[in-house]
């Protein structure tokens, strides 16, 4: 699991389905994507793990997409991604735009953020995308986003080329961290490969 957030979500998730989560730290201003990955990579190799789900929030939906397309010999599993803007973030682009911008991105950030990007789903891990559309954020005021969004990414954002399932949710982008519709439907798709309906 992504983002120093995610602790109730973990919880819930750990009670609800039994799951052990255990959370991978990094910093968008700090490391480059390819050093982010390289330390997933060895974090996730540690754990010993048979079987390895993985859930990313965010910035850190991509950094799982990334190391799933970098990655070889990763335990199954499969892999819930939240409110991550899979195609692009019209919202970061704008950012990117200004040297406060990428400044406040960070290099991860403007690189895995802020261009458009052609992400796919490879087919050897199902992977399911929730997204929200409760507008709570500054996000679509930046982005000038019109569409269905959760205050920083459009629906339309998240919706990952060959994806098993795709589900909305009434959360905000932060929101979704804490939501336990969102950490009830992340569990069942690790579960069944699919969202509850």
């Amino acid at each position: 699991m992504m983002n120093l957030n995610t602790l109730l979500l973990r919880q819930r998730m750990r009670t609800e389905y039994g799951f052990e989560c255990e959370a991978f730290h990094y910093s968008a201003h700090a490391s480059t994507p390819a050093e982010i990955v390289e330390r997933l990579g060895g974090f996730i190799a540690v754990l010993g793990a048979e079987r390895l789900h993985l859930v990313g929030h965010s910035l850190g939906g991509l950094i799982v997409m990334r190391l799933l397309a970098e990655s070889r010999g990763l335990p199954p599993g499969r892999a819930v991604l939240l409110g991550a803007p899979v195609v692009r973030s019209r919202a970061a682009q704008r950012l990117a735009a200004s040297t406060l911008g990428r400044a406040m991105l960070g290099p991860t950030g403007v690189e895995e953020l802020a261009r458009d990007q052609e992400r796919s789903a490879s087919g050897e891990r199902d992977i399911g995308c929730i997204a929200g559309n409760a507008r709570f954020g500054l996000g679509h005021v930046i982005g000038h986003i019109e569409e269905e969004n959760d205050g920083s990414v459009a629906v339309g954002e998240t919706r990952l080329a060959g994806a098993r399932d795709h589900l909305v949710l009434p959360v905000s982008h932060t929101g979704m961290l804490f939501s336990q519709d969102v950490s009830h439907q992340a569990g069942f798709f690790l579960e069944q490969g699919r969202f509850e309906r």
